[in-house]
């Protein structure tokens, strides 16, 4: 009769108690441990944002045009009491409630959309730029304004009413502001309807110069239009003569540190406010011991290997179409993407 199959042979373990304990006492350990690691590395991740966007609050401020206090000297109206921040050049953009269209075209162009375009523009070039608009009492344009100042935080906000006829004295503001907020060895006026190229601008502002006090800008001269009917009047021509004073085309021009010094000391009533901005400025710098510098790099009509500045001189005071021609220049590679060139001393 034939044996029957073996079962296999099972094995019954009894753990020890003592190892059980240990191993889910090492267990619970690496797990408070890996908990704690987890803390750790999030609240690095979530201070570390913070600390790299230290240096841009505020991006956007808010100056008052002038205190009652003798001095007229613009204060901030927010950051009170923070140092001012140190660049080789800050430049303003003169924009308006009605250019929404031409600030959209720069920030998808030569101008950077975001905080962080900002600061690569500023440590490439050691210039800081920002748009520089008024107040109006219409609330829905205010409020609009509010709106692109919180997407883009790319703004300076004067404490004076947006009118192109009050030009002389927003400039007067924009400069004031400018050197209460930044610490810069040039502070640049330039509009929202030129194409520019930061980088030689940078180039140019950081020349070696002897005279400390400087007025860098295409400089002209030109007849004093007296007919009430031209765009270019202006009502004390009688304290001009026939013909204009040398001074910089509106568009764009620098003021060294010291030039504007001298023009934050003085009161806001102080100064002759003449009807059209650039031959305003023009005449101040007359009173003071400046070198007018002039350089066609920042009026060329067309772009070229030098070119700082495109706009339609002399057709226009600024680009004829600049919603459209923004674009169109920044597509050519001579305008955008040429190589930056050492200026001609």
């Amino acid at each position: 009769m034939p044996s029957s199959p073996k079962l296999p042979r099972i094995f019954h373990s009894h753990p020890n108690p003592t190892s059980s304990l240990a191993s889910r006492t090492l267990l619970l350990v690496l797990l408070l441990a890996l908990i704690l690691l987890s803390l750790v590395l999030a609240g690095i991740a979530l201070t570390r944002p913070l600390e790299s966007n230290c240096n841009f609050k505020p991006r956007s401020v808010s100056v008052v045009w002038e205190r009652r206090d003798g001095d007229g000297i613009i204060g901030r109206g927010s950051g009170e009491g923070e140092k001012r921040r140190k660049v080789m050049g800050f430049v303003g953009i003169f924009t308006g409630f009605g250019s929404v269209g031409r600030r959209k075209a720069l920030r998808e162009t030569w101008f950077p959309s975001d905080r962080q375009g900002l600061e690569r523009l500023e440590e490439a070039t050691g210039l800081a730029f920002r748009f520089i608009i008024g107040k109006t009492s219409d609330g829905k344009k205010m409020s609009d304004l509010k709106k692109e100042v919180a997407g883009y935080d790319d703004f300076v906000l004067l404490d004076i009413v947006e009118e192109y006829s009050k030009l002389p004295y927003k400039t007067l503001a924009y400069f004031k502001a400018a050197y209460a907020l930044f610490d810069s060895e040039f502070y640049v006026k330039a509009d929202d309807d030129i194409y520019l190229r930061p980088d030689r601008l940078s180039l140019l502002l950081a020349k070696e110069r002897s005279n400390p006090q400087t007025y860098i800008g295409c400089m002209k001269k030109g007849p004093v239009f007296t007919d009430p009917k031209l765009k270019w009047y202006e009502p004390l021509s009688h304290l001009l003569g026939n013909e204009y004073f040398l001074h910089a085309y509106g568009p764009i021009y620098a003021l060294s540190s010291s030039v504007v010094r001298s023009l934050v000391a003085l009161r806001n009533d102080s100064f002759r406010m003449f009807s059209n901005e650039d031959t305003t400025i023009g005449s101040w710098m007359l009173a003071m011991n400046v070198n007018h510098e002039n350089t066609h790099a920042l009026c060329e009509p067309q772009c070229t290997s030098s070119s700082i500045a495109i706009w339609d001189i002399p057709k226009c005071s600024g680009l004829c179409n600049p919603e459209k021609k923004m674009y169109e220049l920044h597509q050519m590679e001579i305008c955008s993407k040429s190589p930056t060139l050492q200026p001609d001393d």
